[in-house]
């Protein structure tokens, strides 16, 4: 318990009575033990927070995980947040909140249950789209013998993905599932930022033989696309890279990303989105990070936060 408390202490040092506040949300180990958070003031050095103990346990799902949460605060000021429930279900975990401590009943958005032999839902993310005021959802679903083979590895057999997407106002009432992203390569893990009056959706090639497992960008000046399926080359290094996500922080765009063979966590940074330096030996994140996702909280949030113990 002492070390729980000296960790929270620390965290409040680090982060506390400065103008600006990111948190990073994030799972650990298999995705059971619900949602973490961390803290930072530069978007380089981020603390853990509550003592390192979940915010919000998963209860959605067969196998009731909580991986790759996104949260996204809308311009009612609500947080919301989607996650993989499930490694091989056609739903995503959905809830919300006014102040990242207390949720809502968490619910199962069955997106992909039109799709009978559907495989899986994955790292679902979200953008508030203000040309149609609505939220556009998006996920990753490999469905059988749907889209241009790639080749195969011992490890991911079959598994050939593309991005999937639905609209909503409300979290109610959702439009049929379409496809949204179908590139000449298995994709995963996109998230889109608005920069400008341009949105970028970053992605993971998800290729395996030979294996890609590299970040890619593309962009649209609308936030439901099209998106180019001509991408970029690779922003990431010599490394397996999955679970982009970038904010902006002054002049730059920080791409974090779970180095995942690696058991660490990277980043990349540009202030022009075209030139992309890696920074990932600039960057400390709390032991066990996997998947998630970075963005800004007011002072009254943050002050909340770190009260929890």
């Amino acid at each position: 318990m002492r070390y729980l408390t000296l960790l929270f202490l620390l965290g409040s040092l680090l982060c506390n009575g400065q103008k600006d506040h990111y948190i990073f949300a994030y799972f650990t180990d298999n995705g059971q033990d619900g949602l973490h958070l961390a803290c930072s003031t530069n978007g380089l050095e981020w603390t853990t927070m509550n003592g390192g103990k979940a915010f919000l346990k998963p209860t959605v799902g067969q196998d009731k995980l909580m991986r790759d949460p996104f949260i996204r605060q809308g311009p009612d000021s609500i947080f919301r947040m989607v996650w993989t429930c499930s490694w091989k279900e056609r739903q995503i975990g959905y809830a919300s909140s006014k102040d990242l401590i207390n949720w809502s009943e968490q619910m199962a958005i069955p997106v992909m249950s039109q799709e009978l032999t559907a495989k899986n839902c994955w790292a679902p993310e979200m953008v508030y789209d203000p040309a149609n005021k609505n939220y556009l959802i998006f996920w990753a679903t490999t469905i059988p013998g749907r889209h241009s083979v790639v080749a195969e590895s011992d490890r991911e057999k079959g598994n050939n993905h593309r991005i999937y997407s639905t609209t909503t106002k409300d979290f109610i009432q959702f439009t049929p599932t379409k496809l949204f992203f179908n590139p000449d390569f298995s994709v995963i893990d996109a998230t889109i930022l608005l920069k400008g009056d341009t949105f970028f959706m970053f992605l993971k090639n998800e290729n395996p033989n030979p294996p890609e497992k590299n970040i890619r960008v593309t962009q649209s000046q609308a936030a439901a696309g099209p998106y180019p399926t001509t991408v970029s080359a690779p922003i990431t290094g010599n490394y397996w890279a999955e679970g982009p996500s970038a904010l902006q922080i002054g002049e730059f765009v920080y791409v974090y990303f779970d180095k995942y063979r690696d058991h660490r966590y990277g980043a990349v940074r540009s202030s022009d989105m075209k030139v992309w330096e890696d920074v990932s030996g600039q960057i400390s994140f709390p032991e066990g990070v996997r998947h998630g996702t970075a963005f800004r909280v007011s002072d009254e949030v943050f002050a909340k936060l770190i009260q929890q113990k």
